[in-house]
């Protein structure tokens, strides 16, 4: 670790470079400006009708989103897929070990 021996004069220096740090002033009525910009943007987006659809629509139509989207939409339906085989499967099983076993059934 650094270990920092503070003289007198080092913090005079310190004190000088303090006071040597130039602030922009700002525009007159800045703030102002700032809060009417906030409030004109809330209005618009209040007066467009954003709901929370419409954000995840426009942001699941972005690119990288929009991949993710069909490539979890694919996926979802790969595994109904699947499911539904396996049912369909099991059902076309029974019903072939029941043919065999009790065929006067199925008439």
């Amino acid at each position: 670790m650094n270990k920092t021996d503070l003289h007198p004069e080092d913090a005079r220096l310190n004190a000088l470079l303090r006071e040597s740090r130039l602030a922009p002033a700002l525009p007159p009525r800045f703030q102002e400006g700032v809060w009417c910009r906030i409030e004109r943007a809330e209005a618009q987006s209040s007066a467009n009708g954003n709901s929370w659809l419409d954000a995840l629509i426009l942001k699941v139509f972005r690119p990288r989103l929009a991949f993710s989207a069909v490539a979890a939409l694919v996926l979802a339906g790969a595994m109904l897929g699947v499911r539904e085989g396996v049912n369909t499967a099991r059902h076309d099983a029974q019903a072939r070990y029941l043919a065999t076993v009790a065929p006067s059934l199925l008439r």
